[in-house]
């Protein structure tokens, strides 16, 4: 596998870069329901994205099942399976469709689970990006042992963004672990300020699925300073 984790910890001088290969969202609906995952991959690789995040939820998010292994081929980059993760079967199955690293989102799963999921992760050689809210579930994933930490802005309940949350939860953060801020990155000012808490990284869906040249918005986030 090409480690997502590696990859984010490697990247050159500049804020990593996540970028999202999404067609529609239960927040806001349509974003790029024609999307081309192939072309889009393409422009974020030239863009100089360091990792992709792939949807391949059909119900939720428009997705088709193929769109990551197409979208990690045109690119060559590691691939994060942005999907629910709820069971053994869906960390197995972000494997067998290509995926270098699968998403566990700690509100939705229990103690165990998390670390079962995990360790499950590992032994497939996946990384595991664990997905937190608040301080609270932050501890529960560095019990689990998480070392790369996503902090989603966005409310799972309201889908209501809050720009402060994910520098509230940095100074919480210890050192060592590769971190990265999820939802309400409008642009380089919001990724500028987000490096400036101590991100690594940012993971960003809507903003480029809707921009007119995403390669040139990828390089934007990429040297926001």
């Amino acid at each position: 596998m090409r480690g997502f984790r590696r990859a984010l910890v490697e990247a050159d001088e500049g804020l990593a870069v996540i970028a999202e290969v999404k067609r529609r969202s239960p927040s806001k609906g349509d974003l790029a329901p024609d999307l081309d995952p192939v072309g889009l991959a393409a422009a974020y690789r030239q863009g100089d994205a360091t990792c992709l995040s792939v949807l391949t939820d059909v119900e939720f998010f428009g997705a088709h099942p193929g769109d990551l292994a197409r979208a990690r081929d045109a690119s060559g980059l590691p691939v994060l399976r942005k999907d629910f993760t709820v069971s053994a079967h869906d960390v197995a199955d972000a494997r067998i469709l290509g995926a270098d690293a699968v998403l566990l989102i700690a509100a939705a799963l229990d103690d165990a689970e998390l670390a079962d999921f995990r360790s499950l992760a590992l032994e497939l050689d996946l990384d595991a990006l664990v997905e937190v809210h608040d301080e609270a579930e932050l501890e529960r994933a560095l019990a689990v042992g998480a070392d790369l930490v996503g902090v989603n802005q966005r409310d799972l309940l309201t889908f209501e963004v809050d720009q402060q949350r994910a520098v509230r939860v940095a100074a919480a953060m210890p050192s060592g672990i590769v971190a990265v801020a999820e939802s309400g990155v409008r642009g380089p000012d919001d990724a500028g300020a987000l490096g400036r808490a101590g991100y690594r990284a940012v993971l960003v869906g809507e903003s480029l699925v809707t921009a007119g040249d995403p390669a040139a918005a990828v390089r934007a986030l990429r040297h926001a300073g």
